[in-house]
């Protein structure tokens, strides 16, 4: 047999160095922490997410961080779609009045109503709304508001609360002239003015005219005639202000839920002030490409990952409005089905020092129009809203079936109430052949039961004797219906009264 010395010699020395090296490291290190076992990181960690996730003391492997950053991008793209909707929402609705041929400080005027053609969300077919878009971004612009029975406010390019105006502005619907100042303008501005500062440079401004006994015309004479939007440099020569009447216009005001959603979100950053937003949210966006001055380009992975995040975030919207998961938005717990995103009485979801993200979440998802005279309604003043989704058992509304909601008499509006029903899907006016898509308490041909209390019927077709009582509805179509009380009374606040849930009529 033939030894080879050379290698019994490296063997010798390996198994030495080696024994060596195990004494060494089998020692307890002289300077030794007291390490709690929460602070260590297992070599395999099991999650019902993301499956096994592997590590060599703490270090994770290839396949570990690939995991986990894709989901860390994931969750960011959901959160974006999420916590980004107030802008894209003033996006969309600047955008849409754009397809029905307005400039920005044009009126935009349903004058003749709004009805399913326009997609918007959450419309109230039984009242002319009026929106502009006040621009700063040259220079401060000047709105002339006329007295009389408006509504309404103007928010900023994150849909946050600028100033209300008309009855409950601060010249409570005497009308006023005022001028809209933009963050970064260093100028003289005129005495005589309403001066109002805006931290972005769109602005959205909504009112409503409030009708009596019918009278469109006198309800919207002063917008049609004196409300106007023109720049500082044109005050010694204002022009005219422009109407475009979009009653029956074709126009979409809704943000995307596909992949497109992130396109109007850097429209948004890329065109308003760098320190426009919470930088805490600017960051969010950033970290999935949407940076200002940098163009939004995604390669082939992330855009894998923003598609599968909005259809993500898109459900989870869905989730929270249409099902929420807490006792405090509904307004009577155990009793009615009716809800709202505004528990708390803040036009900013705050509670405590709280912002409350599903409360704000849910309403920018399926409402538009911000400010505290909404989320604050005072007695007699202001107005109320309730959502119906579901029916007394806690099912999804079905336009195929036939329903019946009782409102107990008297009904707690100073001003009306109404009805009004949307599609799920655009969260707009259901599409049908009826006009209004709802009735109110102005309706010509609605009729109280002999105890004061109103009974109206939702359904695919009239049941006899009801027809002004009825809201029409379609078979394969879900909905969901708002009770809107404008001027509530004492009644709605204490809870003493309460209208009837969805009633199945079988």
């Amino acid at each position: 047999m033939i030894i080879n010395k050379n290698k019994i010699v490296s063997s010798f020395v390996l198994l030495v160095f080696g024994i060596g090296m195990t004494s060494t490291f089998a020692q307890s290190p002289t300077y030794k922490a007291k390490v709690p076992s929460s602070l260590i990181t297992p070599n395999k960690v099991e999650t019902e997410m993301l499956g096994d996730l592997e590590f060599f003391d703490g270090m994770p492997n290839e396949a570990t961080v690939k995991k986990t950053i894709d989901f860390l991008d994931l969750s960011r793209a959901v959160e974006v779609f999420l916590n980004g909707m107030p802008a894209t929402s003033i996006y969309a609705m600047l955008e849409g009045m754009k397809q029905a041929g307005a400039n920005p400080g044009d009126l935009v005027l349903w004058k003749d109503y709004g009805d399913a053609r326009t997609l918007a969300l959450t419309f109230n077919t039984s009242t002319p709304y009026a929106f502009a878009e006040i621009n700063v971004k040259d220079e401060p612009m000047i709105v002339d508001v006329p007295p009389g029975a408006l509504v309404g406010a103007v928010d900023d390019a994150f849909f946050r609360w600028v100033t209300d105006l008309g009855v409950t502005g601060p010249n409570q619907g005497k009308g006023g002239k005022w001028i809209f100042v933009g963050p970064d303008y260093e100028g003289n501005l005129p005495d005589g003015f309403t001066i109002i500062k805006t931290p972005t440079y769109r602005n959205w401004m909504f009112l409503r005219a409030l009708v009596t006994n019918g009278d469109v015309e006198t309800a919207t004479l002063g917008l049609r005639t004196q409300f106007r939007v023109y720049p500082l440099s044109m005050l010694a020569n204002p022009p005219k202000g422009k109407v475009v009447n979009a009653s029956g216009a074709q126009i979409n005001t809704v943000h995307a839920n596909d992949v497109t959603y992130y396109d109007e979100l850097n429209a948004v950053i890329q065109y308003e002030p760098a320190d426009a937003f919470n930088p805490e949210l600017v960051g969010q966006f950033a970290a999935i490409g949407i940076k200002k001055g940098e163009p939004f380009a995604p390669d082939a992975r992330m855009k894998k990952i923003l598609t599968e995040g909005v259809a993500i975030g898109n459900a989870t919207a869905r989730s929270l409005t249409f099902r929420p998961r807490e006792e405090r938005l509904y307004f009577y717990p155990g009793k009615r089905q009716w809800y709202s995103p505004f528990t708390g009485g803040s036009s900013e979801f705050m509670n405590k020092g709280e912002r409350v993200l599903d409360d704000r979440i849910i309403f920018h998802y399926y409402a538009t129009g911000i400010t505290p005279a909404m989320a604050r309604a005072q007695v007699g003043t202001g107005s109320a809203y309730a959502i119906g989704a579901h029916d007394s058992e806690g099912n999804y509304l079905d336009g195929g079936k036939t329903y019946k909601v009782t409102l107990p008499g008297p009904v707690p509006a100073k001003d009306f109430w109404s009805f009004v029903v949307y599609d799920n899907q655009t969260r707009s006016v259901l599409e049908t052949d009826q006009k209004s898509a709802g009735v109110d308490s102005n309706s010509p041909d609605i009729k109280p039961n002999a105890d004061g209390s109103y009974t109206v019927w939702f359904g695919p077709t009239a049941p006899k004797g009801k027809e002004g009582n009825w809201v029409q509805t379609m078979p394969g179509k879900s909905y969901n219906s708002l009770l809107r009380l404008y001027g509530p009374l004492e009644a709605y606040f204490d809870k003493s009264w309460m209208p009837g849930d969805f009633e199945l009529v079988k």
